[in-house]
């Protein structure tokens, strides 16, 4: 039977995608190739019975906050997406056994950070204040496809409302690297590297122009509105969109491999499941796939103006390690570390970039950057009482192993050397929180090659579906020309985090694609 749209892969934006066309009338099936729906939103008991573990994704505040959300809200509270609110959102631990932490209480950070730098204190709330007006003209930018009248009248709005010279630092802000805006505006070094660690949770060491933007946005909008997981598992945004899809006549088939599309005089008209089934498209297919993928296996003869596309670059890998705990980590800082969200291990711009450098050179870093996920501390429901979980995921790291920056373990392949490096994450965690390997009642370790096994689209192990650097950002994303989800094939469009505005659990190019298509 025919349907105007098939969505391929049920990751988060081919789900958003499907659901506001399903909401506006059209007839969608999304296909999904694994038995569980979410692509990199994803929570199962890896580890023991009882422990509920984010395979990927955690930290939801994207979704939370975002214009699909706004959109769809009833829809998806319908269907039992809930939200724990995290007020103590990240801090960095030291190994002089200090630590600096963003709560959402304004008086709490200010105090500590004016403990390291009464200057660095009244620049942060003098940020935050201005955040407060600046932050619905950034995200309307970032919401808006590209290029569009919309993302115009998006600047233009900014211009009438903040001025000129507020465009130019915003523009400036988009192209500078964390370590120069972070000099700029404080001066207290720990304040500056528990910043600059969400530059690592993508692909920006210290010193990779275009990455300023994220320790600005990530440190601004925990301050201003805490951080958002949700109950149970980051799963619930999942089972919330394939319940509203198929309430609202579409359908979200798992276990569904597609062998390719079919495309007749140049448009995209029907896809192929790898049990023969042809599945037609009277409108559009959405490809919720990296171009790798996409033009590499699931086209016969995919058009020369493709290869632009399946050039998009990886950026370095990522490894996951989940534990089942008999409590949360001991952390010499202090007991106060316990109640965060994130503990990030990345002391010093010096140690983010020496771990970076190392990845590039395809060596296994000495130390890599940690962000430590204590998901129980807000949600205890996804352990059983008293129990916890911990989420760790290990930026960056090399897809293909040349050597062990540390020469202590040898080997090429992943599979082979997954566990012993596990081994040094797990030492790390311990100089900073003792007793840990004794606390630890299960565990599971994902390589970048296990990532790529589970998901195609995190190809090389890279978790956000491409390096987001200047040259693969903005209107390069996936590749110049192709940045508003069309495809040199008609009728096939692309969405994902391989395109525009890029990786995370914010939808909005699913969103954007199927407002497009379906003219509102």
């Amino acid at each position: 039977m025919p349907h105007d749209a098939i969505v391929i892969g049920a990751g988060v934006n081919g789900l958003a995608a499907a659901l506001h066309l399903a909401a506006t009338g059209w007839k969608v099936v999304v296909l999904e190739r694994a038995e569980i729906a979410g692509g990199a939103v994803k929570t199962r008991e890896i580890t023991r019975p009882g422990f509920r573990h984010d395979l990927y994704a955690m930290n939801l505040s994207l979704f939370a906050g975002s214009p699909f959300f706004a959109a769809h809200r009833e829809r998806l509270l319908a269907h039992g997406l809930a939200f724990v609110g995290a007020e103590q959102c990240f801090a960095t631990a030291f190994p002089d056994g200090s630590w600096l932490g963003v709560e959402k209480n304004l008086e709490a950070t200010a105090n500590r950070i004016a403990t390291l730098s009464a200057t660095d204190a009244h620049r942060w709330r003098a940020m935050v204040a201005d955040f407060a007006q600046d932050a619905p003209h950034i995200f309307a930018l970032l919401s808006s496809p590209l290029p569009s009248w919309q993302a115009l009248r998006a600047i233009y709005a900014a211009w009438r409302a903040r001025g000129t010279t507020w465009v130019a630092d915003t523009a400036r802000l988009l192209l500078t690297s964390p370590r120069e805006w972070l000099d700029e505006n404080f001066e207290n070094a720990k304040l500056k590297a528990m910043m600059a660690a969400w530059g690592m949770h993508l692909d920006f060491a210290p010193d990779c122009a275009g990455g300023a933007l994220f320790p600005y946005l990530e440190s601004m909008t925990n301050q201003s509105f805490g951080m958002a997981l949700g109950q149970g598992g980051a799963d619930t945004i999942v089972a919330a969109m394939v319940g509203a899809i198929e309430a609202a006549g579409g359908e979200v088939r798992l276990g569904a491999p597609v062998r390719g599309i079919a495309v007749e005089s140049g448009v995209a008209k029907a896809v192929v499941l790898a049990s023969g089934e042809r599945i037609e498209a009277m409108r559009a297919v959405i490809a919720n796939i990296h171009p790798r993928v996409l033009f590499g296996d699931l086209l016969a003869q995919p058009p020369a103006a493709a290869q632009r596309l399946t050039r998009l670059r990886p950026g370095p890998a990522t490894m996951m390690i989940h534990l089942a705990l008999g409590d949360l980590p001991a952390w010499n800082a202090g007991a106060e570390l316990r109640r965060f969200a994130y503990v990030h291990l990345a002391p010093s711009f010096a140690a983010m970039a020496k771990t970076y450098t190392e990845a590039l050179d395809g060596l296994l870093p000495e130390e890599p950057m940690l962000v430590v996920g204590q998901p129980t501390a807000i949600d205890p429901s996804r352990a059983p009482a008293g129990q916890h979980v911990l989420w760790v995921q290990v930026r960056v790291l090399p897809s293909r192993i040349r050597a062990d920056a540390a020469g202590a373990i040898s080997g090429s392949r992943w599979d082979d050397m997954k566990e012993a490096y596990a081994n040094r994450v797990i030492a790390i965690i311990e100089r900073y929180a003792p007793g840990l390997s004794a606390n630890i009642l299960g565990r599971a370790v994902l390589s970048p090659a296990d990532l790529e096994r589970d998901n195609p689209n995190l190809v090389e192990g890279d978790s956000l579906a491409g390096s987001h650097h200047l040259d693969q950002n903005f209107l390069f994303r996936p590749a110049f020309g192709w940045s508003r989800y069309r495809t040199p094939v008609a009728g096939l469009y692309m969405v994902g985090a391989s395109t525009w505005p890029g990786a995370g659990t914010g939808v909005a190019s699913g969103f954007m694609l199927a407002k497009m298509l379906a003219g509102a």
